[in-house]
């Protein structure tokens, strides 16, 4: 790695050699998406970066970043990093505590905001915000030049008309900056979505997103222009990697929302080669299929079922075939040839004939020209894996944790081996210890612990967080981890999520939780246990399913709610847990749920799920602590 280069300068090459190349594609506001070249991007982000100048922002200065995804976010983002300042990202959907307690633990002096709501949110903590300075609006509609309850609040285009002046006295000034900058310098503060107590600032440099650019293509070999769907927010750290990994090539982005009938249109406008996403994202557009095959009925809904179980068989030979199932133990490849070739051969027709039938509408849907998609921020259920394998689009699911930049492993293009999350990045160390910090024989569990160049700086303002997780440049990931023979990983828990039971008994809810969404009547779940004599769950129903029910038994109910509390509706969910979590599907006895508890009300980004919607889980418990006692109360029945 080059100890002068940085993020900013991997884009200034892009722009020189692909000028004429789209960057991005976004509506802000409007029907249609309009687009900006690589040359037009760096125009503005140059100007961008001088005005902030030309504000009294210098050299390691923390500004902030409050909006979602639109164009003006990467421009504020580049523009920053070629100035040598550090930007703190954080989403508009967040809390005006949350925003104001992160701007005022980052020291910032400016920050970017997406609107006028985003403003009030701060307005109303400004006696917590002594160093903050000026707002820069990126809608603009509603605001004028000047101060503004003791702040000065411009446009993103004033300020880009200053820096268009002052360019003007002084061209070189702002590559001068730019040439000024080195890897280890700190490119962003990004606060960690808070599963557990408040949010934590890990302190990236550019070493961090460079190490995986010189790495990352072997991976997912994306190349000058294509296309990729964005539609994570871009604060979060998988997004702004997958964003520096796109401008590093020369590719599109085109940016969109993660809601179906949004995103769905948008991928047959922009016909997307890529997307990275979470988990949820995926399991919402395999929950949509399967809810509309089930609507149509009839010989539609019998065929669908029969070309996915034929899709699934397909896949499964096939990747025994090609060497793409898991080893975690040693297997005999002329076995699995000979085992899968010849059903594998007999399977091909159907298989051919569902991809015509059943999937092309799908693969349609997609755009047409989808080569893969990314799965990361969370483990990818197995069952939605299945799904797009059995559909014949192919999923590389990632893994990474904020405090890497994110990007560790993920599934190679060329060599998708199933049920893990591919091969650690090269020149990355690694290891899998147990409780002792012994390391395990591959093929065991234990927690996975990392050693690269990539990995952060520290948390900002927190060395006794810090000293916690990082020893002797080891990183402590929490996560629970399985190597196969070839070195790809599995990731089975969390460390610290693992529940143990009053027998000892050791357990990881999230298989557990992946089995029962795979139910329509699931929406959202969380496992239970921990001390206690067996697991119980609290549950988020899909209530639509719930009264489709209740008209099916001819039960009357005057409110939703009430229906959840029947005993024939209970019994129905007893019936539907006990059929996904038994040992025929793989649990282990102490790994059924006995007793649950039906919520009426979904659980919401920013107070029980992260904005990358994972499970808050003690916060949850806390919201429902009255429920959860009921759960093990043992005057249940």
């Amino acid at each position: 790695m080059d100890p002068k280069d940085t993020v900013f300068k991997r884009f200034q090459t892009a722009a020189r050699d692909y000028p004429e190349n789209t960057m991005l594609m976004a509506k802000n506001g409007k029907s249609d998406f309009t687009s900006y070249s690589y040359k037009e991007c760096y125009e503005l982000v140059e100007q961008a970066g001088t005005g902030l100048h030309v504000l009294g922002v210098k050299r390691g200065d923390h500004i902030g970043i409050i909006s979602d995804n639109r164009y003006e976010w990467l421009l504020s983002d580049l523009g920053i990093l070629g100035l040598g300042a550090i930007d703190i990202p954080r989403g508009s959907d967040s809390t005006d505590e949350e925003i104001a307690f992160i701007l005022a633990h980052a020291d910032c002096k400016a920050s970017f905001v997406e609107n006028t709501a985003q403003l009030k949110k701060i307005e109303k903590h400004l006696d917590k915000l002594p160093l903050l300075k000026t707002i820069i609006l990126f809608d603009d509609a509603k605001i004028n030049e000047g101060k503004h309850s003791n702040l000065e609040v411009i446009s993103f285009q004033q300020l880009c008309a200053k820096g268009a002046a002052a360019l003007e006295k002084n061209r070189s000034f702002f590559d001068d900056e730019v040439q000024q900058g080195c890897a280890d310098d700190i490119a962003t503060i990004i606060y960690t979505s808070g599963t557990t107590g408040e949010p934590k600032g890990v302190l990236l440099p550019h070493r961090s997103f460079i190490f995986q650019l010189e790495r990352i293509y072997d991976y997912i070999p994306a190349g000058p222009g294509d296309m990729f769907i964005s539609v994570l927010p871009a604060w979060h750290s998988f997004e702004r990697a997958v964003e520096y990994i796109i401008i590093n090539v020369a590719a599109t982005i085109g940016y969109s929302k993660p809601l179906g009938a949004v995103m769905l249109p948008d991928m047959a406008v922009l016909k997307p080669h890529w997307m990275a996403s979470v988990p949820r994202i995926w399991e919402s557009v395999r929950s949509a299929v399967v809810r509309n095959a089930a609507q149509a009925g009839g010989v539609k809904k019998a065929l669908f079922y029969f070309f996915l179980a034929v899709g699934e068989s397909h896949a499964a030979l096939r990747n025994l075939f090609k060497g793409f199932t898991p080893e975690f133990s040693k297997r005999s490849r002329p076995l699995d040839i000979a085992f899968s070739a010849i059903p594998l051969l007999l399977l091909t027709p159907f298989k051919l004939l569902g991809d015509v039938l059943v999937f092309s509408a799908l693969k349609k849907k997609l755009g047409g020209r989808f080569k893969a998609g990314i799965s990361g921020g969370g483990a990818l259920p197995p069952y939605v894996d299945r799904f797009f394998q059995a559909a014949g689009i192919q999923l590389l699911e990632g893994y990474g944790l904020t405090e890497t930049g994110p990007v560790l492993s993920v599934r190679k293009f060329l060599k998708p081996v199933s049920a893990t999350i591919g091969p650690i990045l090269p020149d990355v160390e690694w290891r899998i210890v147990d409780a002792a910090g012994e390391e395990v024989p591959q093929g065991h569990k234990g927690v996975l612990m990392v050693k690269s160049p990539q990995i952060m700086d520290g948390y900002y303002k927190r060395q006794e967080a810090t000293d916690a997780v990082l020893k002797d440049g080891w990183l402590d990931t929490g996560d629970l981890a399985i190597s196969t023979v070839h070195g790809e990983l599995k990731i089975v828990g969390r460390a610290k999520e693992t529940i143990v039971l009053l027998g000892g008994e050791n357990i990881e809810p999230v298989p557990i939780e992946d089995k029962l969404l795979q139910s329509d009547l699931i929406t959202q779940v969380m496992v239970l246990g921990q001390d206690q004599k067996f697991l119980g769950a609290l549950i988020v129903p899909d209530l639509s399913k719930v009264e489709e029910m209740a008209k099916t038994k001819n039960i009357g109910y005057f409110e939703s709610g009430e229906l959840l509390s029947l005993p024939e509706i209970q019994e129905q969910f007893h019936d539907e847990i006990q059929r996904l979590v038994n040992p025929k599907n793989g649990f282990k006895p102490f790994e059924r749920i006995f007793r649950f508890y039906l919520l009426s009300k979904e659980f919401e980004v920013g107070r029980e799920l992260t904005h990358t919607l994972k499970l808050k889980r003690n916060v949850i418990e806390d919201i429902y602590a009255k429920e959860i006692k009921q759960i093990f109360s043992k005057s249940q029945g």
